[in-house]
């Protein structure tokens, strides 16, 4: 009946009930005939009650034997809870693993289009890989360092080379081969899903560049991977100072690739709010995510924003093979 789109429902504790919910009322039919989520169904139904969100769900087997439908269909993680948001850690990283790992099998299946997982406290993540990306590709096999988190809205994406660590030690991550590794998994990914050679800034990790000072990080090790990547046809420009880039210079880019995690995502955020998505480069299927956290604040104020949720449906139906 057509490839699926997979949902994991995410972190229990969280706005995700919502969001599923709001975007569940905007996609067309033909969407909603395509979307399996995974979650818990007594769960989900308690928070939807919560909400006072009427939604006609149906639990599935197999996501090769459900027809058309407009109900939500739910994949069950057999789990018990007690109250709608109020679960303990453990039951909650269970449910995570569980979800995630049924999510990977799926992905590995020619009948589904790409996986989008709502967001996840990292804290209920194993601690060998610290979030979804890096969990992800653990279980694809992917060497560490190989994946590549991919911000984008089609307008513009931002990437990391240093993706979910402590700002302390982002400096001593900053290698030459480390740069270049990234930036050719990004160049080549980018090129294989949206079809065109992507040109790329790359930003500088001091203030002013440190000046281009001998010892610093630009002159060591950013300025030698520009130059052995446009070797290689690689079109780069860089390093970019990284409190002016993001004012006017980044319409010139496809691309703009940080040092760490908070120096693209921050700024790309300001201007662009809710609309974009989370893309991981390099898995053996297609994974997004909504470019915001669990917002516990929000929980039971029906105040989210769906809007980077529906775009993820909208790009693994455009871009899911």
């Amino acid at each position: 009946m057509g490839k699926k789109i997979i949902i994991i429902s995410g972190d229990p504790n969280s706005i995700n009930s919502e969001l599923i919910y709001k975007c569940w009322k905007k996609i067309s039919k033909s969407l909603k005939h395509q979307i399996i989520l995974i979650s818990n169904f007594q769960l989900l139904k308690k928070q939807f009650k919560k909400l006072n969100y009427p939604v006609s769900m149906i639990q599935v087997k197999n996501i090769n034997d459900v027809g058309k439908t407009n109900k939500l269909k739910i994949l069950n993680i057999n789990l018990n809870f007690k109250k709608p948001f109020e679960v303990k850690d453990k039951s909650a990283s269970e449910f995570i693993i569980k979800s995630l790992n049924t999510a990977h099998r799926l992905g590995l299946n020619e009948n589904v289009k790409g996986i989008i997982n709502c967001a996840i406290s990292k804290k209920l993540l194993k601690k060998d890989r610290s979030g979804v990306t890096e969990y992800l590709a653990l279980k694809c096999n992917v060497p560490r360092n190989s994946e590549v988190m991919l911000i984008t809205n089609g307008v513009l994406g931002v990437a990391p080379i240093t993706t979910h660590i402590d700002l302390r030690d982002v400096a001593k991550k900053i290698k030459k081969e480390l740069i270049v590794h990234k930036i050719k998994s990004l160049h080549k990914c980018f090129k294989d899903l949206f079809k065109r050679n992507p040109k790329i800034g790359l930003l500088g990790l001091n203030p002013h560049n440190a000046e281009f000072r001998k010892d610093s990080e630009e002159m060591k090790f950013i300025i030698p991977s520009v130059k052995k990547l446009r070797k290689n046809g690689i079109k780069i420009k860089g390093p970019l100072i990284s409190d002016i880039t993001f004012v006017k210079d980044y319409n010139n880019y496809d691309v703009i690739v940080g040092m760490y995690h908070d120096q693209v995502l921050s700024p790309f955020k300001s201007i662009f709010k809710f609309d974009a998505i989370n893309l991981t480069l390099g898995l053996k299927y297609l994974r997004v995510s909504p470019d915001h956290g669990t917002a516990t604040n929000l929980i039971g104020k029906r105040k989210a924003d769906p809007m980077s949720l529906i775009r993820c449906v909208e790009f693994i139906n455009k871009f899911g093979k």
